[in-house]
């Protein structure tokens, strides 16, 4: 039988050093410490949007090794609260998920409707930017060039396979 442990809670006053270790930490490639810290923060203050969006990163982190979902990812986002970030984080989620399955052997052939999808978060992030923020043009143009350099394809109907 398991041990039970109790979380233990941090102040409110260190919320936005927690945040700043959570994204010290995914830059270090430890998503698995950024995703706890994220959850320490957001047990204290639900709403915090900067815990959020490095919660979506470090999932996102994740993809390739299969240890965060998709929909999970997508539920975060949807508590973003700003327009452009809620249309640019599920593009990144999209894309990131996309660059995952290219790794994955066979599954790598869903990866084009994947960059399709983030493709069109982040046409729709484009429209409510701000003046000079090129991000999502940025990530548009690299699912772009992945799409053209893997010579990547929409998967054709089950029915059409073979039927050539």
């Amino acid at each position: 039988m398991a041990e039970e442990f109790e979380l233990k809670t941090i102040r409110a006053d260190g919320v936005d050093a927690a945040i700043r270790r959570a994204e010290h930490y995914r830059l270090l490639g430890q998503p698995v410490q950024a995703l706890s810290i994220c959850h320490d923060v957001l047990a204290v203050d639900p709403d915090n949007q900067q815990a959020l969006v490095v919660l979506v990163l470090a999932m996102t982190d994740q993809f390739e090794i299969g240890a965060s979902s998709v929909n999970d990812a997508k539920e975060r986002a949807n508590q973003l609260t700003d327009e452009y970030q809620r249309r640019y984080y599920h593009g990144i989620i999209a894309e990131r998920h996309a660059r995952a399955l290219l790794t994955r052997g066979p599954s790598a052939s869903f990866a084009y409707a994947g960059f399709r999808e983030a493709m069109e978060w982040f046409e729709r992030a484009a429209d409510v930017r701000s003046e000079g923020n090129d991000d999502p043009i940025l990530r548009w143009n690299s699912c772009v060039r992945t799409i053209q350099d893997r010579g990547l394809r929409p998967r054709q109907p089950e029915a059409e396979v073979g039927l050539e």
